[in-house]
């Protein structure tokens, strides 16, 4: 439990303490309701500097800036310290207020972070610059010596990706391909998409192999080189026909040539067979 909370009832600050538990593992996962959980704690211990803390934390995540922005605020009043500073800016830049974020990273607070604070500062000064039109500055901004050292610290990877990043903007992007790729060694815990990225500057490009809608087309694909044609099934004109009206011998009577009328005619030797027949009947 946190020592803040210590100077609540008991059985108070164990409730405040689960809602806090929630804020924290809801927070990547679900900010809506880590948020809601936040609200919560608020409610029931508005004067605690780490239910504050928490509390801008969650509405940061959900992109309510200006009540981030008051929350942190409120904390670093209680506490006194500096460590809020970066995300405090950050929260201007989401305000839409990139030059307030850049003068705070020039405020004397930034000398009384650590170097994960200073790193931090540094990413948010290089987004506002961004956010300015000023990629080329940003590029300058995040050059340093937590950048060219070749030692992995938690926010190695980030400061590499931001970096890559800017440079990709300005469009040197063998350099941001190099720096994507130094990124993602530094990157233990997947926390950036470098990967991504650099499968993109080489132009890769994945399928989902469990997607459900490619699945389903595919199904349409194979059942579509399955069936026959409707061409090939439907009978040709006629036929059905031919079959209905075959003989008796079991000829049809296409078989016989000219529509099945060829029975009907004379052969040559019946005409010779009659002709005295037909002389005969003249002479009569």
């Amino acid at each position: 439990m946190r020592q803040d909370l210590m100077s609540l009832p008991k059985t108070l600050a164990v409730d405040v303490a689960r809602n806090l538990v929630m804020v924290a593992r809801l927070l990547d996962e679900d900010p809506e309701q880590a948020y809601e959980y936040s609200k919560i704690a608020l409610r029931l211990a508005s004067r605690v500097a780490s239910v504050r803390e928490a509390a801008g934390f969650a509405a940061y995540g959900v992109g309510k800036y200006a009540e981030g922005l008051a929350e942190f605020r409120a904390a670093r009043r209680m506490t006194g310290s500096a460590e809020l500073w970066p995300v405090m800016a950050d929260c201007e830049r989401g305000m839409g207020r990139p030059e307030r974020a850049l003068a705070m990273a020039g405020e004397p607070e930034v000398q009384r972070l650590d170097k994960a604070g200073q790193v931090e500062m540094r990413l948010v000064a290089a987004g506002a610059r961004r956010d300015m039109g000023q990629p080329d500055a940003a590029v300058v901004t995040l050059q340093s010596p937590e950048l060219a050292s070749n030692s992995v610290q938690p926010w190695t990877a980030r400061l590499r990706y931001a970096y890559a990043d800017a440079l990709l903007a300005v469009g040197r992007e063998t350099e941001a391909r190099e720096w994507f790729a130094r990124a993602l060694e530094a990157d233990q815990g997947g926390t950036t998409d470098a990967s991504d990225r650099l499968a993109e500057l080489d132009g890769v490009e994945f399928v989902d192999a469990f997607d459900p809608e490619a699945e389903q087309a595919d199904g349409v694909e194979q059942a579509d080189e399955a069936e026959p044609r409707d061409e090939a099934e439907a009978p040709v004109s006629g036929a059905g026909d031919a079959e209905a009206s075959a003989d008796r011998d079991g000829e049809p009577r296409d078989a016989r040539g000219d529509g099945g009328d060829a029975g009907l005619r004379e052969t040559p030797e019946a005409r010779e067979s009659r002709e005295p027949a037909r002389d005969e009947e003249r002479e009569d």
